[in-house]
């Protein structure tokens, strides 16, 4: 059984290594990250369950520090504030948690990044739909077919696999490439 979860892991792994036209798409998502941190502009994460937990983790790569000290590149996951999240979600329903806040913060040329392994999730929907009429750029991470994000994601990464577990574990995996690759960008440094 582990011998078999972990085999399903690395074949998952493998594919995306070896799609040329994936691996292109995360390239470009390293490019518009960067640009967006270098003309001011913010990169805001959203997700439900175990992916709000990996927007929470990838947002704080970029605000915190990853592979070395540097200043603050401005990412912020959209769930952190409880208060915030139970009275929108009480008070306008649950698909609107996301909307409403990116409604208020988000500003042309920031990006909002949507991590759900169906991507039929109803509040990123609403949150991407909302970034389209302020012009806040959207990048979709999913499972295979992209679901209903795909239509709504300026950039989709649709991980080849309709595995809930080993979407997951791609998404924070390329989340870790595009956090690398966007501090060197920026900053110069490497490993």
């Amino acid at each position: 059984m582990i011998g078999a979860r972990i085999a399903a892991h690395l074949d998952t792994l493998t594919r995306i290594g070896q799609d040329d036209a994936l691996k292109a798409v995360i390239g470009r998502a390293v490019d518009e990250i960067t640009d967006c941190f270098r003309k001011g502009g913010r990169v805001y994460f959203c997700g439900n369950g175990g992916s709000a937990a990996d927007a929470q983790h990838l947002a704080a790569e970029f605000s915190g520090r990853f592979y070395f000290d540097r200043p603050v590149l401005p990412a912020d996951a959209l769930h952190g504030n409880t208060s915030y999240l139970t009275a929108v979600a009480n008070d306008y329903g649950y698909e609107q948690v996301f909307a409403r806040l990116i409604s208020g913060l988000g500003q042309p040329g920031d990006i909002l990044v949507g991590l759900s392994t169906s991507g039929n999730s109803a509040n990123i929907l609403r949150a991407f739909e909302v970034c389209r009429e302020k012009g806040v750029r959207t990048i979709g991470l999913t499972g295979a077919d992209g679901g209903r994000m795909k239509e709504l994601s300026d950039l989709l990464v649709n991980v080849p696999s309709t595995d809930t577990p080993r979407i997951q574990e791609a998404h924070i995996t390329i989340g870790h490439i595009i956090c690398e690759l966007v501090e060197q960008a920026i900053f110069g440094e490497g490993r």
